[in-house]
């Protein structure tokens, strides 16, 4: 193989070396062109890789000079891992960015029971009432300690509203409180594309509760 290599990378022009490109012998990167070409090639006889060429300008320029790269640190971090260039993998992860995700949020709700489960139950709600409709709407209960599990039912045996379309976050042991999980929530629903926000759940009058100690009503907008 000619040590001057040239890459198409998700329709992005590359040309690099070989020895750069083989840097760090055990990444994924380097058996791409270890021996013979694992790559297929595009018209111009370049190196096809169908991964987001606008990121891959950070990795070559990592293999370059050691340089970690300073924006679009999640994406590149993605790339990193697809591939599996360690070093860099591992100074990402130092950074404020990934160690917050990493460290402090993604701990955070790996204590909060199906948290994952209940925000795709979310979604399943919400296009399931958008028919025909502007805006649906998901009620969710969130509760972060035992002591307010009960009172939460309760509360919930109280609403005129069908206990099953109810999403129900929690209890946790975790310093973060429910403002901080809502946060989350809307986070990781807007992170796949939908358009929501969220507010208290007022009650009407007469309910024994104060309905926003543990409802929120989550609203998806989709024109």
């Amino acid at each position: 193989m000619s040590p001057i290599v040239e890459l198409n990378v998700g329709g992005e022009m590359y040309t690099t070396t070989l020895s750069t490109l083989k840097k760090h012998p055990g990444s994924k990167l380097a058996e791409m062109f270890t021996g013979q070409p694992k790559l297929r090639t595009d018209s111009e006889g370049r190196f096809f890789i169908d991964r987001p060429g606008t990121y891959f300008k950070y990795i070559l320029e990592y293999l370059r000079s050691n340089q970690v790269p300073t924006q679009c640190i999640q994406d590149v971090y993605k790339e990193a891992l697809f591939y599996d260039i360690e070093p860099l993998i591992k100074q990402l992860e130092d950074s404020p960015q990934i160690f917050g995700e990493l460290v402090a949020r993604k701990q955070f709700l790996a204590r909060v029971p199906n948290y994952s489960e209940n925000i795709e139950l979310m979604i399943r709600i919400a296009r399931a009432e958008a028919v025909a409709c502007r805006r649906s709407s998901v009620i969710v209960c969130a509760v972060r300690t035992e002591e307010d599990v009960a009172r939460c039912q309760d509360a919930l045996n109280s609403l005129d509203m069908d206990k099953k379309s109810v999403v129900k976050f929690g209890p946790w042991k975790a310093a973060p409180g429910i403002s901080d999980l809502l946060d989350c929530i809307q986070m990781d629903i807007e992170a796949k594309g939908y358009k929501i926000s969220f507010q208290p759940h007022v009650a009407e009058k007469g309910f024994r509760f104060k309905s926003h100690d543990f409802f929120y009503k989550f609203l998806f907008t989709w024109w």
